[in-house]
């Protein structure tokens, strides 16, 4: 027995190594045939590492919450759609490489639904992104000033969802202009972005300032997107 253990642990499959373990101490391996244990092997090592791979994605995303779609409240006096959220869930948004606007008042639950979604996400395979908005601004700003901002901005680009959460708090100078252009253009029908905002949608022009600049980025965001304008009091009321 120690001789398959050690094998399994060699090559590095896990599953397999955990779920012979426990058929041994069960006795279970003299109960099945020799198809069926294999079955459950190649089943034990396909769902570690499933599940692996969601806690690398998940820990690379940085989220600001540690949530779940189970969790979400989808009572529609909040302004959700259950049909439009069990779409999102879906990740059919995220083969066609469209975006989510969520907007409402601040502890309405945007930041939590955005990180639902990004978790989600994660456990379809996906390379997810979380960033408050102006700290993302900020590090642009000082990828440039070290000389790595291609490298960085590659890294956003291959992100297949990317969540800027907090837009609009503070407007925009003329660099950071250029950049969340940048972004955008950088993913426009290739992969998808969720911006999570205070502020409806109508306002983000003049946050984001420069005409063209706003109209390039708004064009890109707008016409595909998914619109969320969650409503209600504030959630950290109750907590």
């Amino acid at each position: 027995m120690s001789t398959i253990e050690n094998q399994l642990t060699q090559l590095r499959l896990n599953g397999m190594h955990s779920s012979w373990k426990a058929m041994v101490e069960t006795r279970q391996h003299h109960e099945l045939s020799f198809g069926e244990g294999l079955e459950v092997l190649l089943q034990a090592e396909a769902e570690d590492r499933t599940h692996r791979r969601f806690e690398r994605l998940k820990k690379g995303a940085q989220f600001r919450y540690q949530a779940s779609v189970e969790e979400l409240n989808l009572d529609s006096s909040r302004g959700i759609n259950k049909a439009q959220i069990t779409e999102l869930v879906s990740g059919s948004y995220l083969e066609k490489g469209e975006s989510i606007l969520l907007t409402g008042a601040t502890g309405c639950g945007k930041s939590f639904l955005a990180s639902a979604l990004g978790h989600q996400a994660c456990s379809q395979g996906h390379r997810v992104l979380y960033y408050n908005t102006q700290k993302l601004m900020m590090t642009t700003k000082m990828t440039r000033i070290d000389g790595s901002f291609l490298k960085f901005f590659a890294k956003l680009a291959k992100a297949k969802l990317l969540i800027l959460d907090d837009f609009g708090l503070a407007h925009l100078d003329r660099k950071q202009q250029m950049d969340l252009m940048e972004i955008i253009e950088d993913r426009h029908g290739r992969s998808s972005t969720i911006i999570a905002s205070q502020l409806p949608v109508g306002s983000w022009y003049d946050i984001i300032g420069e005409a063209s600049i706003a109209d390039a980025i708004l064009d890109r965001l707008v016409h595909t997107s998914h619109r969320i304008e969650l409503k209600g009091e504030s959630l950290r009321k109750k907590l």
